[in-house]
């Protein structure tokens, strides 16, 4: 099966070799030099994966990063970036990069990952359709009410506008209430990787989840802190 990159680099000797890299995987390959037409062109090309630079004209790469994220659709995302602080790394993880490349790297280096990415998003949709298939299309709790079909929540009849990573957290915490999950986990099974020492990555989402489905998030109902360990899908109190 081909898959469809779309790699937003304006180096152009860079560009040029990812291109050739991603022909020798059997993908179909789009190169743009500038973030703002690559954001236009991300939004509505229906690519399997995203190779972004950090660093771009127009447009950086982390705001291009929060923006996809905003969308229901989601797209696997691969950053690069010249700099290699754990500011950077940590950013674009939090802003839901799947993983990332620091320049400069070797061609079978990045082969590597793009091959890791899309394993990694076979297996999440595999494990997406053997779930719809055997699971109820609904998800109730309280107030909250989980439409697996339709891809949405609604809290006492009024619709969470939740991205794609967000919807995907919630839905993991409801299928199993009262289970206990620490950061590593939910990072390993709602976001696919476990890079040690990004467990904080988790917490940023919950604090955000819990800002849009919580009545008082900071006396939460659904989304409690087990302290110690990390957190569960309580019911929430009358």
């Amino acid at each position: 099966m081909t898959r469809r990159v779309l790699v937003v680099e304006d180096d152009p000797d860079i560009g040029r070799l990812v291109m050739l890299q991603l022909a020798e995987l059997d993908c179909e390959g789009r190169l743009i030099a500038d973030g703002v037409t690559g954001l236009a062109e991300s939004e509505t090309g229906n690519y399997d994966l995203v190779i972004l630079d950090l660093m771009l004209p127009r447009m950086d790469g982390l705001q291009i990063c929060r923006r996809l994220r905003t969308h229901a659709r989601y797209t696997p995302i691969l950053m690069l970036t010249a700099k290699s602080s754990e500011l950077d790394r940590v950013l674009g993880l939090e802003l839901g990069a799947d993983d990332y490349l620091t320049k400069p790297f070797s061609m079978l280096e990045l082969a590597a990952r793009v091959k890791a990415v899309f394993r990694r998003a076979d297996h999440q949709q595999a494990s997406q359709a053997a779930q719809a298939a055997n699971e109820e299309r609904l998800i109730e709790a309280g107030g909250l009410r989980i439409d697996l079909y339709r891809h949405e929540a609604l809290l006492d009849g009024k619709p969470v506008d939740l991205t794609a990573k967000e919807f995907d957290l919630l839905v993991y915490f409801a299928r199993s209430p009262g289970r206990v999950h620490t950061r590593a986990q939910l990072l390993d099974q709602v976001w696919g990787y476990s890079h040690s020492g990004y467990e904080h990555t988790v917490n940023s989402h919950i604090n955000r989840l819990r800002n849009k489905i919580e009545r008082d998030p900071g006396n939460p109902d659904y989304i409690q802190t087990v302290w110690g360990v990390g957190y569960k899908f309580g019911e929430p109190r009358p």
